[in-house]
């Protein structure tokens, strides 16, 4: 059974679901910077060490429906509990880790934990509070993101300073215990009153073709790339992810409570929504890897390179409220398409600048576009778009897509990296393509979207 809401929950709970929600955003900030030190301890190779990302948002993503079903079945607290032991459990292997097979063993079991930490106190909040106060609580667990990667870089910057990386991602171990503790005494035990069917063969199907166009995507070679989409470890992968398209589409329509409902994204708005996920999720996954670029291009040290990304949040911060108050009086469709520009721009200036002051510029300018992206547009979008029998699974669809552009950009990104003459080079064909396709989107949105539908 499913608790009351309660008229004046304790302050103490969203403080706790707030000190949560910051344990797995940090570790998400902190990876950027890792990065480079990872590749030198371990020995590794661009499109190697991107696998500490990748792994954790593959995990992630196939944890989100998983946890979410355990939590409406279970009990939402128990569930809480158990994903941070789980995290705990990841961030101590990744800490220890002799090799880096075992660190990506940490990394998987991490992202799994992690994947019901903010779904579940999002459903806790809807529990505690009246529904005149769960969109104020809602919105300071989002901000937690923000916040994260202010501190991650600053953080990251010193400790690298100081000490080896495993102190980046051991630094989690006394938070973990200090949200398990608090969220066993503050947590209220409920759950869903009707659990919705889990959709399994959905989240196996989508998790195989992540996985499988990971893989393939991982293999791409700059220097040949006709010769490599000759090989079999290349296009073997890619031919299954294509496969497996028709079947998750199949599986979809058949499934009693779809991941990716088909009735909502058969509508234009919410596809224009789900690729400007995409491009925002490509773009993310260049904020893990510019503090590698910035370390090969610029011949910044490590520990410095981690500091740079502050820069970029700071675009972010900026340009968020600006997105948010124009959404209301100009609607979606002129934000966005500025908003995708502004990407191309910044992209495009972080892949030709001939110095470290140029690429920081292009950073800022990435971060203002990036803004007008992600979080208020899609989710004024799917809102907009979404009964009120569709708003969860709406904003599911904005994660799952979210995760598929991260997914995407890191594998491409670390091959072009790897395999280009020049890991500098590889990274700038890299960026040039994004800001190409940041166009593209641009123009994808204008046509999907009307101007005043959104």
């Amino acid at each position: 059974m499913s608790e009351t809401v309660h008229s004046d929950p304790p302050r103490r709970l969203l403080g706790v679901l707030f000190l949560g929600t910051l344990l797995a955003a940090l570790d998400i900030a902190v990876v950027g910077p890792a990065l480079p030190a990872l590749r030198e301890a371990f020995g590794l190779t661009e499109r190697a060490v991107a696998w500490t990302f990748t792994a954790f948002v593959l995990a992630n993503l196939a944890g989100l429906p998983v946890m979410a079903a355990l939590a409406d079945r279970v009990g939402r607290r128990r569930v809480y509990l158990t994903d941070v032991a789980l995290f705990a459990v990841g961030t101590l292997v990744v800490a220890l880790a002799p090799s880096f097979g075992v660190l990506l063993v940490g990394r998987v079991i991490q992202g799994f934990g992690a994947s019901g930490i903010f779904p579940v106190a999002t459903a806790v909040i809807g529990d505690a509070y009246p529904p005149e106060r769960r969109g104020r609580a809602v919105g300071m667990l989002g901000a937690v993101f923000g916040i994260a990667f202010l501190i991650g870089p600053a953080v990251g910057g010193v400790l690298l300073a100081v000490a080896s990386w495993r102190w980046l991602f051991a630094l989690s171990l006394p938070l973990a215990l200090v949200v398990w503790v608090l969220s066993a005494r503050t947590l209220p035990e409920s759950r869903a009153p009707e659990p919705r069917p889990f959709d399994a063969a959905g989240i196996v199907t989508l998790t195989a073709l992540l996985a499988a166009l990971v893989v393939g995507l991982s293999g791409l070679d700059a220097s040949s790339f006709t010769e490599a989409l000759a090989e079999s470890v290349v296009w073997g992968p890619l031919v299954l992810a294509a496969a497996l398209v028709p079947v998750l589409v199949r599986v979809e329509r058949r499934a009693e409570a779809p991941l990716l409902r088909p009735g909502l994204v058969s509508r234009r708005p919410v596809q224009a929504a789900c690729a400007l996920a995409v491009g925002a999720g490509i773009v993310e996954a260049t904020f893990v890897l510019l503090s590698s670029y910035a370390v090969s291009a610029f011949g910044v040290e490590g520990s410095t390179a981690s500091y740079l990304l502050l820069l970029l949040v700071a675009g972010v911060t900026v340009g968020a409220p600006v997105a948010g108050r124009l959404l209301d009086r100009v609607g979606a469709r002129p934000v966005v398409t500025v908003a995708t520009l502004l990407v191309a721009a910044g992209m495009g200036a972080v892949s030709l600048a001939p110095s470290l002051a140029i690429h920081l510029v292009g950073t800022v300018v990435l971060g203002l576009g990036l803004s007008g992206i992600l979080g208020s547009s899609l989710a004024y979008i799917l809102l907009a778009e979404a009964g009120a029998d569709e708003r969860a699974v709406a904003q599911g669809l904005s994660t799952i897509f979210l995760s598929i552009g991260q997914l995407v950009g890191a594998a491409t990104l670390a091959s072009l990296a790897t395999s280009a003459a020049t890991t500098v080079g590889g990274y700038r064909m890299g960026f040039g393509v994004i800001a190409v396709g940041a166009v593209a989107l641009s123009a994808l949105a204008r046509w999907l979207l009307t101007p005043r539908a959104v």
